[in-house]
């Protein structure tokens, strides 16, 4: 059984609208929470929200039935204080359960200390949040963050800008790469064995080791040939090199013998089958690239390279940074308007900038119909992006590459389009806050938990400018109540 929110109140509990923040708190969760709670105090946007909770999280559950579970207000609470404080799920468990503002948040009065939040129930209940709901989250929240800071129907310009999120990889090499398939095909074999009482691989953990080993001394080779060229070192590189993927070659033959003695009845064994071969496809995979790269001396073709086995979605990208030579992991493109929300964002599966410009407006444009001028940077531009956009736009801030014609230099030295070129690097900030606020590194995993991960930092991050927006607004108007009243005291 699943709620959105408990209807009957408990003895103690302190309803959402009545929760008071300490204005004079310089820290990240009070205005979260205050962010959090226009969401509630709004009636008709709580409708919305709490509707689309209902319906898009697990929608093929029937959620009258079943032991009692976490509301869906947690769930959007616990997810949304994770990603705005950059936060793992330690700490999240910590907060929930000790925290006395944010467990009025969550529904617990002064008498419920017995409620506690299992750090399993946590990791369960916030991957529920599913990027689709996200994405159709976010539009209510910028259409309630508008309410708040715009007058009338202004219209919204963009800005919109491409970034890397990294993956939590280590940094890649054939080598190592190598040693990631066999340590898990060696290591799932071996437990598989143990389990039926085989003594196939009872030496296993010494097996590792030695090939670790070898894995070492060929870094090692491979670090002194920088240092010193020469037929010498090159000989011995190539030596231990050979010995390392003999010895890998070694142990996938026995594994395959292994394989062949054990019988997948279950369907758990079938998947546990399927996992060791596709890590042995691995090791073959880099066996040969070994091979080919430091032997016989090919260059390895981009395109057939591997850059993490267990996150297989991670790119190899290099946008040219000064000190960041390159990022592992994927990009991601955000359109901002000029009240600083997010208002679209995009993942970049092995994508350009050029790729996406037209799509990103396409879709912002669906949910927010105002937009009528957006600014892009170089990379974005083709002749093709440049004719599409102005038939979607009023203007379209897209500098060109290469030598400019006299009528493009007349456009791009005008004086509306310099505006914008000048308030487009303000989307730079918005990237920084993404990045401070959790998108720096993904730690969740597969494509699908890199997507709900970066959906959700966007949701964190406009719920968090509602709060910011509030809070000054709470200053304010206490700042004022206190001079009122100062000026009363000194008229009596």
């Amino acid at each position: 059984m699943r709620v959105v929110q408990n209807i009957q109140m408990k003895l103690g509990e302190i309803d959402v609208s009545q929760i008071k923040f300490d204005l004079r708190s310089r820290d990240d969760i009070p205005k979260v929470l205050r962010g959090l709670q226009y969401l509630y105090l709004d009636e008709a946007l709580r409708q919305k929200v709490f509707a689309l909770l209902e319906s898009e999280i697990a929608p093929k559950v029937d959620k009258r039935t079943g032991r009692p579970g976490m509301t869906l207000w947690s769930i959007l609470v616990c997810g949304v204080l994770r990603l705005d404080l950059n936060a793992d799920y330690d700490r999240l468990h910590e907060l929930v359960n000790q925290h006395k503002t944010l467990r009025e948040m969550l529904g617990h009065g002064l008498y419920d200390d017995d409620k506690k939040y299992a750090y399993q129930t946590l990791v369960d209940n916030v991957s529920l949040l599913t990027p689709e709901l996200l994405d159709k989250l976010n539009q209510l929240i910028v259409e309630g963050g508008h309410v708040v800071v715009k007058k009338g129907d202004a219209a919204l310009r963009g800005r919109c800008d491409s970034f890397v999120v990294e993956t939590d990889v280590h940094f890649p090499t054939d080598i190592n790469l190598l040693w990631d398939a066999m340590r898990k095909a060696i290591t799932l074999t071996a437990l598989w064995c143990e389990s039926l009482q085989l003594s196939d691989w009872r030496q296993y953990r010494y097996n590792l080791r030695q090939l670790k080993r070898l894995m070492r001394s060929a870094q090692s080779k491979k670090r002194r040939k920088t240092k010193a060229e020469g037929q010498q070192e090159n000989a011995q590189m190539i030596q231990a090199y050979q010995a390392y993927i003999d010895q890998a070659r070694c142990h996938l033959d026995k594994i395959q013998i292994t394989l062949r003695k054990l019988s997948a009845t279950t369907p758990t064994e079938v998947l546990q089958k399927m996992e060791i071969e596709s890590y042995l496809q691995h090791a073959e995979r880099q066996i040969d690239q070994i091979e080919r790269r430091v032997i016989k001396g090919e260059i390895i073709p981009h395109a057939e390279k591997v850059f993490s086995l267990f996150e297989p979605h991670t790119e190899w990208i290099s946008k040219g940074k000064a000190g960041v030579p390159v990022e592992l992991g994927v990009k991601v493109c955000i359109l901002e308007d000029q009240y600083q929300f997010i208002l679209h964002h995009h993942v970049m599966e092995k994508q350009t900038d050029d790729q996406i410009a037209v799509a990103m407006v396409t879709e912002a444009k669906k949910r927010f119909p105002t937009l009528n001028a957006c600014s892009f940077d170089k990379g974005f531009h083709s002749p093709a992006n440049q004719t599409e956009l102005a038939q979607q736009l009023d203007q379209v801030t897209l500098p060109r590459k290469g030598k400019l014609s006299k009528e493009r230099k007349e456009v791009e030295q005008s004086d509306a389009f310099v505006k914008a070129r000048r308030t487009h690097s303000a989307v730079e900030s918005a990237i920084n806050a993404l990045e401070v606020h959790g998108l720096d590194k993904c730690p969740d995993h597969g494509i699908e938990g890199f997507k709900r991960y970066v959906a959700l930092a966007i949701v964190a991050r406009n719920i968090r400018r509602i709060g910011d927006i509030l809070w000054q607004q709470d200053v304010e108007r206490e700042r004022k109540a206190i001079k009122r009243k100062l000026k009363y005291q000194q008229a009596a």
